[in-house]
């Protein structure tokens, strides 16, 4: 995650425009005696302002300008009496600088009005025309620096603030101001020196403090940035700013709630402050509070629609969600505002990274590291993308160039763990790891660390170890806040037994289409499903098209309208159209979602010549497997041993109904232990249950080159042994609440 932002505040002096006292004088002296009346109403209206009576000297001046409509001395008049009210004085300002192009102060008032309305070309030519007129005026000076700065020309505006202080050396405003210039072109300790110099002159000016914290911050020096932004806060504790860089502050010293809060305080007093908005964002999404830093976003883009910033922002919020397609469109609309967007282009890597397009995955990285070879980001996911293929010595050494590029890349060293066994000679990968783990750290990052750790004990055998860290990245797990709700998923297999019962499973209605296409592999997640998919996609006639997310809302869909065959024939028609995208002329296709064995009375229904595999494993292999196995918080029954053991009970109650009512030829059970046991034997009888025949490519499973993006991916790619069975039995003290497991899959 980057840094978070806060722009520096200009230090105004809360100058109104000027008077025109001396403008007058002059224009008086110079009336002829017939023209005197008009000079002495001029002067009288001054005196109204004068003595606040400006309601009267805005009716007077408007008077006068009835009868002497180009006077632009009155016109000025105007404007300072308009401004005073706080009315609009533009309009009036405007008049009186086109009347008097040679009037420096007139030039000067319009550009400072264009200033503060944002107005920064239009308010820089005015200055300009000002300062060619009367050169060195400080507050004018100070003004065009101001507006060059947001034209994003902060070189050309330094000299304009030297030029000040020439004129004015104890301008605060002008040494603030220069602080703010010396930032935006990333020459911190020159603004920490020109803050510092302000603040000697007005000690307790807190916007200048505000600025000098946010200074210290991007140096590094938290502690004194903390103290300056404190001190302001101490003076106005209203200043939104303040609030952002001691929320910036914070979240630098890893105090993620302390932060949050002081992002908070900043929108209570500016509301549509955009930077704290995405600074929110950021650390809610570092909490694990998704949803929350989503709706921080979206208000953030809200109010500028047209940053690249804020839509990669929600798309990364949305991809952590698993809303892949919105993510993947906020990406691209990122991309189209500002094509070299790093983190956008990577954050669309990702995407097409899960949506099967490896390649354009890989060349958006190559593309991120043409502009910036040390990107570790980029070289992350590129080794993920190796990884994926099986090319895991590339994906190693792509990980220990992240780890080059950047120390304490967390995710570098969770995926040298993920991909190869670790021995003791990873040592200096274990200090590593528990030396990042002392450092505050983003949730995401903290777990990823400690499931690695757990299989770093494991592979080692030091069980009780990789237990407790296996059994603190679930805790950790937990703060996503995506609780298991255990009834829901007791109604949704109640819905489905009493829907699909076996009047209901063997007719083949209306809709229904004929395929022989589509093969379903199902059963509980780590039952050998990715292998059962590696060893068939090894065929020649074989795709593999991984977890296809189809059936959820396909079944909400039939619930609608469980009698209407059209809704049976639309989604067959659906379903095809998205598995024939990508499979050519293949004559199966897989998927291997193994929670479709919810759905397998309604797959039934709609492909009743398609054949479903359903994988079965030891109970306790696989419940402690899911158990170890980082899911992102996709599937909350997996951080806690009661959850996970009623998902299990559940599945076993769906299975049992689907064996009872689905036709004979069907369904294939393949017990994971059996297949391990003989890989040919089993696999023969796979391939005849689909309807190919006999390819010993299958039994090379581990040599097919092809994209796997699950869990699995690392043992997929190696030959078959029986070591992960009856592997929970090193963990046998731990896992009390799963062992009633063993009697009830044995009686399903």
């Amino acid at each position: 995650m980057r840094p978070g932002r806060n722009d520096p505040c200009p230090c105004r002096s809360g100058r109104k425009y000027k008077h025109c006292c001396g403008l007058v004088a002059r224009a008086s002296a110079a009336q002829t005696p017939e023209r005197a009346p008009e000079a002495v109403r001029l002067g009288a209206l001054m005196a109204l302002i004068g003595q606040g009576r400006l309601e009267e000297a805005e009716q007077g001046a408007r008077a006068l300008l009835r009868a002497h409509p180009a006077s632009g001395v009155v016109w000025k008049v105007l404007s300072v009496a308009l401004e005073r009210q706080r009315k609009e004085p533009l309009a009036a300002l405007e008049r009186a600088a086109a009347l008097l192009p040679d009037d420096a102060e007139a030039q000067a008032n319009l550009g400072a009005a264009l200033h503060d309305r944002g107005r920064w070309a239009e308010a820089l030519e005015s200055l300009e025309r000002s300062l060619a007129l009367k050169p060195g005026e400080p507050q004018v000076l100070i003004d065009a620096g101001n507006a060059l700065r947001a034209l994003g020309r902060a070189r050309e505006a330094l000299a304009r603030y030297e030029d000040a202080l020439r004129g004015d050396p104890s301008s605060a405003e002008a040494h603030n101001n220069l602080g703010n210039a010396y930032l935006e072109l990333g020459e911190g300790e020159n603004a920490v020196a020109s803050y510092r110099r302000a603040l000697e002159l007005r000690p307790n000016a807190a916007q200048a403090l505000c600025n000098l914290g946010n200074a210290l911050r991007q140096l590094g020096r938290f502690d004194e940035a903390l103290a300056s932004s404190e001190r302001a806060l101490a003076l106005d504790p209203t200043l939104s700013m303040a609030h952002n860089n001691l929320g910036l502050c914070l979240l630098a010293r890893g105090e993620r709630a302390r932060a949050v809060a002081s992002y908070r305080e900043a929108l209570k007093y500016n509301p549509r402050y955009r930077e704290a908005l995405i600074n929110l964002g950021n650390v809610l999404l570092e909490l694990g509070q998704r949803r929350e830093a989503l709706a921080a976003y979206r208000e953030a883009l809200d109010l500028d629609p047209q940053r690249a910033e804020g839509h990669t922002k929600l798309g990364y919020a949305l991809f952590e969600l698993r809303q892949i397609e919105a993510a993947a469109q906020s990406f691209r609309h990122a991309l189209a505002l500002e094509a070299g967007h790093e983190e956008a282009r990577l954050g669309l890597a990702g995407v097409q990274r899960v949506q099967g397009a490896a390649a354009e995955a890989e060349a958006s990285c190559r593309a991120v590291l043409a502009q910036d070879p040390g990107s570790g980001e980029a070289l992350l996911l590129l080794g993920e993308l190796h990884a994926d293929r099986g090319r895991f010595d590339q994906a190693l050494e792509l990980f220990e160039r992240a780890l080059g590029a950047d120390p304490a890349c967390a995710l570098a060293y969770c995926g040298i763990a993920s991909h190869r066994r670790m021995t003791s000679e990873d040592a200096s990968w274990r200090t590593a790891v528990e030396g990042l783990l002392r450092t505050p750290l983003p949730l995401g990052q903290e777990i990823a660390l400690r499931y690695a750790l757990g299989k770093y004990f494991d592979d080692l055998g030091q069980y009780d170890d990789a237990f407790a860290s296996y059994r603190q990245a679930n805790e950790l797990t937990k703060r996503y806040g995506a609780a298991y709700d255990r009834s829901r998923l007791s109604r949704r297999v109640a819905e489905l037994t009493s829907a699909f019962d076996v009047a209901t499973v063997r007719k083949v209605g209306p809709g229904a289409s004929d395929s022989e296409l589509p093969v379903f592999i199902v059963g509980m997640p780590r039952s050998g499903t990715s292998l059962v998919e590696q060893i068939l996609a090894s065929h020649p006639e074989v795709f593999g098209a991984g977890e296809v997310r189809f059936w959820d809302a396909a079944y909400e869909s039939w619930a609608a309208a469980p009698t209407e065959p059209s809704v049976i024939a639309g989604l067959a028609r659906d379903y095809l159209a998205r598995v024939s995208a990508s499979s050519g002329d293949a004559r199966r296709v897989i998927d291997k979602m193994p929670a479709n064995f919810l759905y397998a009375g309604l797959i039934h229904s709609v492909f009743p010549r398609a054949r479903i595999i359903h994988m079965r494993r030891d109970p306790l292999d696989t419940c402690l497997s899911i158990y170890f196995q980082n899911f992102f918080n996709t599937s909350p029954y997996s951080n806690d041993f009661g959850d996970l053991a009623h998902y299990y009970d559940q599945y076993l109650r769906i299975m049992r109904h689907w064996r009872a009512v689905l036709p004979a030829g069907s369904l294939l059970e393949v017990p994971y232990e059996a297949l391990v046991a003989d890989q040919e034997e089993w696999t023969r009888r796979m391939l005849e249950f689909v309807g190919l025949g006999w390819d010993a490519r299958c039994l090379n499973f581990h040599q097919t080159e092809r994209v796997v993006i699950t869990a699995s991916r690392w043992q997929v790619r190696q030959k078959l042994h029986g070591a992960s069975a009856g592997r929970w039995r090193n963990y046998a003290q731990h896992i009390g609440p799963l062992r009633h497991l063993e009697e009830l899959a044995a009686e399903s």
